[in-house]
C-alpha cells in the first residue's frame, strides 16, 4: 500500500508539479516516459513518488517518446492506468503511436506541456505541437494555468476510462508561463482525489487469459472505414461526458469548468478567443479597456480542443461584431487552426461578425498587455465601421515591417 502524501490546504507547485501530483493521487500504475523539457519535471516527479514509496506502480525509462507512448499502449493493453508527459519534438516523435493508443482505445493520459517545434531549435512554449495532435483522435483539454493543470488531469483519468468514451485524453498547459511559475494550489486529499477518479476497470486486457483479444489488427479497406467512423463517433459522444465530469469536479471543489469558458460576454461587441496562459491576461484587458477606454471587450476560450465545442462557440459568439482569433502557432501557409474552427462554427450559425486572425508569441515572444489592448482596440475600429481596417491575418509583436496575409 502507498504512503499517504502530507496535502495541505494550500500548497506552492508550479505546473509540472501539480501535474505529477495528480498522476500520484490518481495511482496510476504505469509511467513510460522519456524526459523532454520543459515537461521533464512531470514524469521526474512520478519517478520520485515511485522511489520514495507515495506509488504502486512503476516508472519505465525508454530510449525515445516514441517509444514512451509505445510502452504506454502496452500497458494499457494490459489492463493498467496508464500516464505519461511530453512536449514539441518528443511529441512529435510520438504522433505514430498516438493514432494507435487512440484506434485500440486505450485510455492513456497525456499530459503536454506546450513547446515551440523546430527547427529553429527553441525550448519555450507556443502551441505548435497541441495543434499537432488536433487529427489523432485523442480528446484534448487546456490548463490556463497551474490549478487547472491539476484539475484537468484528474477529471482526464474520470473522462477517458468511462465506459462510454475510452479513448485517451491530453492535458495541455503552456511551457514555462505555466509549467514553471510556481503559484497557489488547492489540492484535493489524496482520499478525495482518488475516490472523485475511482477505481481502474480493465476493459478487454489482455492479461485476462480466459478471454483473448486481440490488438493491432490489420483491416484494410473492408473494415478500416467504419472503424474510424465509429471512433469519431465516440469523440463526439463523449462531450455529454466531458460536460458530467466538469459538474461533479464543480460540486466536488467549488471550481466550475466548461467546454467553452466565457467572460465578459453579456454585452460584449469585440471578442478574443485564446488559449492558455493568454487567456488570463486578456481577461484582465478586457476589464481595462472598458473601464478606460469604453470598449465592449469580452473573452472567450474553448477549454475542449478537441472534440471542438461548435455548438458553445457559436453560441457565444453570436452578438459579437469583430472577433480576434489567436494561434500561437506558425500556420505553414494557412490560416490559424483556431481561426479555422471557429470560422466553421460561425458559418453554421447566422453571425457574420469581422473575423481577424492574429499569429502571435511563436518560440515564446511574451504577448504583453499593450498589444492585447491594440488589438481590442482594431476589433472595436472594425466592429463601428463595419469593415476590417487590415487584411485577414495578422503577425503581431513581431520586427520589422508589418506582416499581414490573405485577403
Amino acid at each position: 500500500m502507498a504512503e499517504k502524501w502530507d496535502i495541505q490546504e494550500v500548497e506552492v507547485w508550479d505546473g509540472n508539479f501539480a501535474a505529477a501530483q495528480a498522476l500520484r493521487q490518481a495511482q496510476v500504475d504505469v509511467v513510460s516516459a522519456y524526459p523532454i523539457t520543459p515537461s521533464t519535471p512531470i514524469v521526474e516527479g512520478y519517478g520520485k513518488f515511485v522511489a520514495d514509496g507515495y506509488v504502486d506502480g512503476e516508472f519505465v525509462m525508454v530510449e525515445s517518446e516514441h517509444a514512451a507512448m509505445s510502452g504506454c499502449v502496452g500497458a494499457a493493453a494490459a489492463g493498467g492506468r496508464v500516464a505519461t508527459a511530453t512536449s514539441s519534438q518528443g511529441f512529435a516523435l510520438m504522433v505514430e503511436v498516438l493514432y494507435q493508443a487512440s484506434g485500440m482505445r486505450l485510455p492513456i493520459v497525456l499530459c503536454v506541456v506546450n513547446r515551440a517545434l523546430a527547427s529553429p531549435l527553441n525550448v519555450r512554449g507556443d502551441h505548435g505541437d497541441m495543434y499537432l495532435g488536433r487529427d489523432s483522435g485523442w480528446i484534448q483539454v487546456d490548463a490556463f494555468n497551474a490549478q487547472e493543470a491539476y484539475d484537468l488531469t484528474l477529471m482526464a483519468f474520470k473522462i477517458g476510462e468511462n465506459e462510454s468514451v475510452r479513448l485517451p485524453v491530453m492535458v495541455h498547459q503552456d511551457g514555462f508561463i505555466t509549467s514553471h511559475t510556481a503559484q497557489n494550489i488547492h489540492p484535493l486529499k489524496d482520499d478525495e482525489a482518488y475516490a472523485f477518479v475511482g477505481d481502474y476497470k480493465p476493459v478487454d486486457e489482455m492479461l485476462d487469459f480466459t478471454r483473448p483479444v486481440t490488438y493491432g489488427a490489420q483491416t484494410e479497406e473492408d473494415w478500416h472505414y467504419e472503424h474510424k467512423a465509429k471512433q469519431h463517433k465516440a469523440i463526439l459522444d463523449s462531450r455529454s461526458v466531458i460536460d458530467d465530469v466538469f459538474d461533479e469536479f464543480g460540486k466536488l471543489t467549488g471550481r466550475k469548468y466548461n467546454r467553452v469558458e466565457t467572460y465578459m460576454m453579456d454585452d460584449a461587441d469585440v471578442v478574443i478567443i485564446a488559449l492558455g496562459t493568454t487567456v488570463e491576461t486578456a481577461r484582465l484587458v478586457a476589464e481595462q479597456v472598458r473601464k478606460e477606454e469604453g470598449i465592449k471587450a469580452g473573452v472567450v476560450a474553448p477549454r475542449c480542443f478537441r472534440p471542438f465545442p461548435f455548438d458553445g462557440i457559436r453560441e457565444a459568439l453570436k452578438d459579437a461584431k469583430a472577433i480576434a482569433c489567436m494561434d500561437r502557432s506558425s500556420p505553414g501557409g494557412a490560416l490559424g487552426t483556431l481561426f479555422n474552427e471557429v470560422s466553421a462554427a460561425l458559418h453554421a450559425g447566422k453571425n457574420d461578425a469581422i473575423m481577424t486572425n492574429y499569429i502571435y508569441g511563436l518560440g515564446g515572444r511574451d504577448l504583453t498587455v499593450e498589444t492585447i489592448k491594440e488589438i481590442y482596440r482594431e476589433l472595436d475600429k472594425n466592429a463601428k465601421s463595419g469593415q476590417r481596417s487590415g487584411k485577414i491575418q495578422q503577425f503581431v509583436s513581431l520586427r520589422g515591417p508589418k506582416l499581414e496575409y490573405f485577403e
